[in-house]
């Protein structure tokens, strides 16, 4: 019981900012094209998003650990908060700077919250660390149906209220409160080892070179990753002129990786008996 107890904690926290994240992505390259702007702006500003995320990746464990894991997360949901608001401009640069915090906040939602969690379930709770994947199961589970979910409720209010596609981004940021408030107030704070980014990024890159696996499996990730970010960059501007009603493509698309994802996990682990390469 004080297992569920306290995942019911991360969960109620980490739930409501992975779906105002999968709110933001239907409709984003509909609301820039709409704002008047060429698609080679609108590329500029996918790729200052994508670059915030990649430089600041580099070094956000080392910030997260400095910083605190609850405070990181916190400051995950409001840099979000502000991108999304940034969006009611018509400004370039102003969305400039949207897609740049965008990219920050998000590779905090990817770090913090689930080094927070480690941390409180193996050295606060002392809980065993095979309960972890019951954890990261559920929320992937809970992630499949909020990304299916985002983009039916993306429909729904572009074409429900007057503001169009933007309104899916304003529906984000009570979603993104909740999630900072409840961790603000709910959560402990927790820190890792203090050590120079230098030395992190060095460490990250000799592991790298000295498996070669590890720099493989890194490069095909890497290769996999380039092609869903193309993907989500052109996707919009070929099924938009046929009518298809883009939030309802986009909950399209994520239900067919979460049946992918399931049917991987029953190969793996069913009768099958797949071994993945």
């Amino acid at each position: 019981p004080a297992f569920r107890g306290f995942q019911r904690q991360f969960l109620l926290g980490y739930l409501p900012a992975l779906a105002a994240d999968w709110l933001q992505g239907p409709l984003l390259f509909q609301l820039l094209q709409r704002r008047g702007f060429l698609r080679s702006q609108i590329a500029a500003l996918y790729s200052c998003g994508f670059a915030s995320n990649v430089a600041f990746g580099l070094v956000s464990g080392v910030f997260v650990d400095r910083l605190g894991r609850k405070k990181s997360c916190v400051l995950s949901s409001g840099l979000c908060s502000v991108s999304c608001l940034l969006q009611l401009s018509q400004d370039f640069l102003a969305l400039a700077a949207a897609r740049l915090l965008a990219g920050l906040g998000t590779s905090l939602l990817f770090s913090a919250f689930e080094s927070w969690y480690i941390h409180e379930h193996l050295e606060r709770h002392d809980f065993p660390a095979e309960w972890i994947p019951d954890t990261f199961s559920r929320v992937a589970l809970w992630n499949s149906g909020l990304a299916v979910a985002a983009g039916l409720l993306a429909e729904l209010v572009a074409e429900g209220l007057a503001l169009g596609p933007v309104a899916p981004f304003l529906v984000a940021v009570p979603f993104l409160a909740l999630s900072g408030i409840f961790a603000g107030k709910n959560w402990d704070e927790n820190y890792g080892k203090s050590r120079p980014c230098g030395k992190a990024c060095g460490e990250g890159l000799r592991g790298l070179v000295s498996d070669p696996r590890a720099l493989l499996l890194g490069l095909v990730q890497a290769l996999v990753e380039s092609i869903l970010l193309i993907f989500a960059f052109l996707w919009t501007p070929v099924l938009e002129p046929h009518g298809v009603p883009l939030g309802i493509a986009f909950s399209g698309f994520t239900a067919a990786s979460a049946a992918g994802s399931a049917l991987f996990r029953r190969g793996v682990t069913g009768r099958l008996r797949l071994q993945p390469l």
